[in-house]
């Protein structure tokens, strides 16, 4: 439903985004993720038909968007970064405007709009002008215009930036309930994010394409992927780490300190499954434990290992 094939775009002698090649199809929620400055809002931009690429091409739903601009947007629901909107406007009157624009009247219109407020829950605020309204308000009113018209594809930039936990649950639970019949893709710095909601995560950095895959492949490539946490009191510690180093697979034990306890991480050798093994040594010394559980990885890890630092990309734009 998405298919990008080489989409390049220069500043000057800054190139935001470099060849990037990507395809969603039905179904997939995609992840994409970046550190600042890696080409994510321009690269959506550009999917999205509101900045030309200096090359390469976006198809949506089988239309060019640079040659068939108007289909593909038509099939495309766009939160872009901050969500502008008329500030003027209450929130019921912004979004009659966006259902007109799209080509909704009468009571098809009324119908849009009633359930773009419902599913975002809008409704306290319906009579309210934008300006009024909380940062989390604001980005619900962006969220519902891009939904409206029920689009078959939905490019969303932070969609859960400024709602308290509550609203970012309901958020991706409505991302979750859209999912089987779209394709979506979800700009966040939100790590916990990806894993709550994406079926795929593409990580970009200086403009193109670093990671692809779920984000259990990603995790898997984390280094505690699979190693047994576990918290003891601090006179059992070093008893603890001893025997966790007789555990076949296990490569190291890390200690830190934790108040008046110490954490123990074994991590494993080539990424072999540990927690039964600890599990059975702790029940079989009779080990105090607070806490035991098994690693799934750390995607923040994977991400600070394969993009480049704001402080290394500064350094190298002086060169």
């Amino acid at each position: 439903m998405i298919d990008i094939e080489g989409l390049t775009k220069r500043f000057g002698p800054v190139t935001a985004v470099a060849g990037l090649s990507l395809k969603v199809a039905k179904g997939e929620v995609l992840g994409f993720l970046g550190p600042n400055g890696a080409g994510k809002t321009t690269a959506m931009r550009m999917i999205t038909g509101y900045l030309a690429p200096d090359a390469g091409r976006v198809s949506v739903c089988g239309h060019d968007v640079e040659t068939d601009t108007t289909a593909a947007q038509a099939a495309t629901g766009y939160l872009p970064e901050g969500a502008p909107a008329y500030g003027d406007m209450t929130v019921r009157q912004f979004l009659r405007f966006i259902a007109e624009v799209r080509g909704f009247a009468g009571v098809d219109a009324k119908a849009r709009v009633a359930g773009a407020v419902e599913k975002t829950e809008l409704g306290p605020v319906l009579e309210q002008p934008i300006d009024t309204l909380s940062k989390g308000f604001k980005r619900r009113v962006g969220l519902a215009q891009a939904i409206l018209h029920d689009p078959p594809v939905l490019i969303m930039d932070e969609p859960t930036d400024g709602l308290d936990p509550n609203q970012k649950h309901s958020v991706r639970e409505l991302i979750r309930a859209m999912s089987p019949e779209k394709a979506i893709i979800v700009s966040t710095h939100l790590l916990e994010e990806v894993e709550a909601i994406c079926t795929r995560a593409v990580i970009i950095d200086r403009g193109a394409v670093v990671a692809d895959g779920t984000p259990a492949e990603l995790l898997a490539r984390s280094r505690y992927h699979n190693a047994v946490t576990m918290t003891a009191a601090k006179a059992d510690a070093d008893k603890l780490a001893g025997k966790l180093k007789t555990v076949p697979n296990v490569a190291h034990v890390e200690r830190a300190p934790m108040g008046d306890d110490i954490r123990l991480t074994a991590f494993p050798k080539s990424g072999a499954l540990l927690i039964e093994a600890v599990s059975a040594l702790v029940a079989r010394e009779g080990l105090k434990l607070k806490e035991l559980y098994a690693e799934p990885g750390r995607l923040d890890e994977v991400f600070r290992a394969i993009t480049t630092s704001d402080a290394a990309r500064a350094k190298a734009a002086k060169k």
